[in-house]
């Protein structure tokens, strides 16, 4: 059998500027995602590691450390003395970056749920060096990607609670990851550059839609009626609307108590 990809090239050419993503069945039965890029394709299980590599036995580099600490605590006592060198450092962030096209594949593929389950690992990734990295850089050096798969894992729960019909869980997961990020760039004394962030800029987009999604309360709605009608100047219109206001907050009257003396 040739080893020449040259017939999937040419039957699926690379676009410039487009993200280009299908699922197909491997030749052993399990799916795959593969990844149109310039020079060829990526290709990667859709399930456990992208490259299906086991290290140690484990799904992820990230899973077999994560079991290292949970020994060194069992023996010691504590995390004290644990430590990840420049190495093992470097290879987590190379898995990372597998995950990474994964992540971004599913969300082209709109298949939100792997999007929030490999983003939610590289967080995992990102704190885990941040915490353990035994120097300074290796500590830092993926947290220039934190916004960003922040801003990924939001969008792709937000969409999953607009699936289930959720738009205020949607704005709450949206709110919640603004604070996250506003956090984060307090933490480097960055805090200008909140406003100029494209991922904060790309939530605050996606609040903005799911706000349009939400019902608006009667009141509020009577209110904006009101408003509108002001604004045309339709005065008995208004004028009936202030009335169905003023009618809608009064505090319904309290009933009067049937006090009795008892002898």
């Amino acid at each position: 059998m040739s080893k020449d990809i040259s017939p999937i090239l040419e039957g699926w050419p690379h676009e410039p500027g487009k993200i280009s993503v299908r699922k197909i069945r491997g030749q052993d039965g399990r799916l795959k995602i593969q990844l149109r890029v310039d020079l060829g394709v990526l290709q990667m299980e859709a399930e456990g590691r992208p490259d299906g590599a086991k290290p140690h036995g484990f799904d992820s580099l990230l899973e077999y450390y994560q079991k290292l600490l949970e020994r060194h605590r069992r023996t010691t006592g504590t995390d004290e003395g644990f430590a990840l060198d420049e190495r093992q450092c470097e290879l987590l962030r190379g898995e990372s970056a597998q995950f990474y096209y994964r992540y971004l594949s599913e969300f082209v593929l709109e298949e939100y749920q792997p999007v929030a389950r490999d983003t939610s690992r590289n967080l995992r990734c990102l704190d885990f060096c941040a915490r353990y990295g035994r120097t300074e850089p290796d500590r830092l050096a993926l947290e220039q990607y934190r916004p960003y798969v922040i801003m990924m894992n939001t969008r792709a729960r937000a969409f999953l609670a607009l699936q289930a019909s959720r738009p205020r869980l949607a704005r709450k997961i949206i709110n919640l990851a603004l604070r996250r990020l506003r956090d984060y760039y307090g933490r480097f004394g960055q805090d200008e550059l909140y406003e100029h962030s494209s991922e904060v800029s790309a939530l605050e987009a996606m609040r903005k839609d799911v706000e349009a999604e939400i019902p608006l309360d009667p009141l509020a709605k009577l209110r904006r009626q009101l408003a509108k009608a002001v604004r045309e100047e339709r005065y008995e219109e208004a004028a009936r609307l202030r009335d169905v206001i003023a009618r809608s907050t009064l505090k319904p009257a309290q009933p009067k108590g049937n006090h009795q003396r008892q002898s």
